[in-house]
């Protein structure tokens, strides 16, 4: 079983090579245009998309060193992500086993991220429960099986990621602001400033009230001192990661506690935050938890995840016919 996985769901164009549960390759090209206008512009991504995606391919196959005639299957992210992106990988997928007659497989992006688990030991038996968080996800998902998985708690409103990013902004942070906010955050003190938590019901989250805070909050202090925010950087920053950890850390106890699941992953872009990382192996040390977190090249958008999820979808037969679309926003 060879398979060559494209991902092209926001500004990362990725492809992979995965041969008989084995990652041969996984290339990414990563779109800098976004950072001038500090977020992600869809048409930018899209034509970029378009730039990078033959010559990723022919990476990826190259580093493999497998000929693509070889190839059993393509595999690509159906959605969820921006139309123009997934457009383009979905085309190209389509094209490429059209005129190689081979099987196409459609991944759904976040299920990806969950999969990523399973290309490196130690990989988590079932059922596991799963924090999924990433510029525009978070999800706390139960995992039976590799394609039996169920949402039991997301964001009503903003994702993580995108408080980390849009408190990157408002303290003058360049695009994408999340990992300066935790590079800063290792220099600080989190418990400087206290900023409130939001409380919603289950295991849901709901992240627009904490961004609004930290808005009050540096309007009023940057009033009596322009200087705040460059004299207090380090220690504002790391007060908003611990406050935005221990939001995501208390509900997904609360979901171990409730479903008796005690092996548990992370999985996203956000996962790669190393305040994140360290919190949660502390709280599976507390709790007795089997704690599963990916490598760094595993936690934001990559082909390799695509790939493994598409192994499993191989050993299944199930395929997508040549008249499929993308996605935008593809649920479990």
């Amino acid at each position: 079983m060879k398979i060559l996985a494209i991902e092209s769901s926001c500004d990362e164009t990725s492809a992979a090579v995965l041969a008989d549960g084995h990652i041969l390759s996984n290339v990414i090209a990563t779109q800098l245009i976004h950072e001038q206008y500090g977020g992600v512009v869809p048409e930018l991504a899209s034509r970029a998309h378009q730039q990078h995606i033959l010559p990723v391919v022919e990476r990826a196959l190259s580093d493999a060193n497998l000929p693509k005639n070889e190839l059993s299957a393509i595999a690509f992210t159906r959605g969820p992500g921006l139309l123009g992106s997934l457009l383009v990988g979905t085309s190209f997928a389509k094209a490429m086993a059209l005129g190689l007659n081979i099987p196409l497989i459609e991944v759904n992006h976040m299920q990806a991220h969950v999969l990523a688990h399973f290309i490196e030991n130690p990989r988590p038996t079932f059922p596991f429960l799963c924090l999924t968080v990433s510029g525009g996800h978070t999800q706390i998902v139960r995992v039976d099986a590799a394609l039996s998985m169920t949402v039991i708690g997301q964001t009503l409103d903003d994702a993580v990621g995108e408080a980390f990013d849009k408190s990157a902004k408002l303290l003058g942070l360049p695009y994408p602001g999340g990992p300066l906010i935790d590079k800063y955050a290792k220099e600080g003190n989190p418990l400087a400033f206290r900023f409130p938590m939001s409380e919603m019901p289950n295991l849901d989250f709901s992240f627009s009230g904490i961004k609004t805070a930290i808005l009050y909050f540096l309007r009023d202090n940057t009033k009596t001192n322009p200087d705040f925010i460059t004299q207090n950087l380090p220690d504002i920053c790391a007060s908003i990661q611990h406050t935005l950890v221990q939001m995501l850390l208390t509900k997904l106890k609360r979901a171990a506690r409730e479903t008796g699941i005690r092996n548990i992953a992370v999985a996203g872009g956000v996962s790669a935050n190393s305040g994140l990382r360290t919190a949660l192996t502390k709280l599976g040390q507390e709790q007795d938890w089997n704690v599963y977190i990916p490598r760094f090249e595993y936690c934001t958008d990559n082909a390799a995840m695509i790939a493994m999820a598409a192994q499993f979808k191989y050993e299944q037969g199930d395929f997508t016919a040549q008249t499929v679309s993308p996605l935008p926003r593809m649920s479990f």
